[in-house]
């Protein structure tokens, strides 16, 4: 599996595009913002002829959304979210609306994600992993064979999600990455929301949050 991530709108989220020998192609978390960064994205699905099958949303929060309407229109695919986050979702054009961004309500098809069911494009598998606590439907998506994980806001480099949000809940999303996540691979390469990446074994080892876990 190849990965390209591109670091979207005012908040730097990260967009990963994830894709295999077959071209067909992931694009987790579309927080594209405005027309540039849409053409940004297109170029580089042309340049690399890929075809994207599916949008996976770790959780619905506004920055990980804002390209979500239009990532969708550009190549007519549908999306996939946990139910538990539809509030948030909804929610996210009013957030956007204080910050002075525009974003446009979902029109295409949303399917339900649910704990340990695997989603496949081409010849590759992605694992669904519950995580709640930095929102209630949050989830992480795991590719077992080359040790990758995409995290979204739920586990990063040094922290962890934030859960001072409406329905956000600490002790919650701790017990989603003790029970989730430092299990796992020490080796699995973690791909999260905003920042750089890691790994399970480095979090695991130095991330100040989760030590005595």
């Amino acid at each position: 599996m190849e990965i390209k991530t591109f670091y979207f709108n005012p908040l730097r989220e990260c967009c990963h595009l994830a894709w295999d020998d077959t071209k067909e192609c992931v694009i987790i978390d579309p927080g594209n913002y405005g027309d540039r960064e849409l053409q940004r994205m297109e170029d580089f699905v042309a340049e690399h002829q890929l075809k994207p099958v599916m949008i996976l949303l770790t959780h619905g929060h506004f920055d990980h959304v804002l390209g979500l309407e239009m990532t969708a229109q550009a190549w007519k695919i549908d999306a996939w979210m946990h139910p538990d986050d539809k509030m948030i979702l909804d929610s996210s054009i009013d957030w956007c609306a204080q910050l002075g961004l525009t974003l446009c309500r979902f029109s295409g098809t949303m399917h339900d994600l649910a704990d340990g069911e695997t989603l496949r494009f081409g010849h590759t598998e992605l694992k669904v992993l519950a995580t709640p606590g930095h929102t209630p439907g949050g989830v992480c998506f795991l590719n077992e064979t080359d040790k990758i994980m995409f995290t979204g806001d739920t586990l990063f480099a040094g922290s962890i999600g934030r859960t001072d949000h409406v329905g956000g809940d600490y002790d919650q999303l701790i017990h989603s990455i003790e029970t989730q996540l430092l299990p796992l691979d020490g080796e699995i390469k973690i791909l999260p929301g905003h920042g750089p990446n890691s790994s399970i074994g480095y979090e695991r080892a130095t991330n100040p949050f989760l030590q005595g876990l």
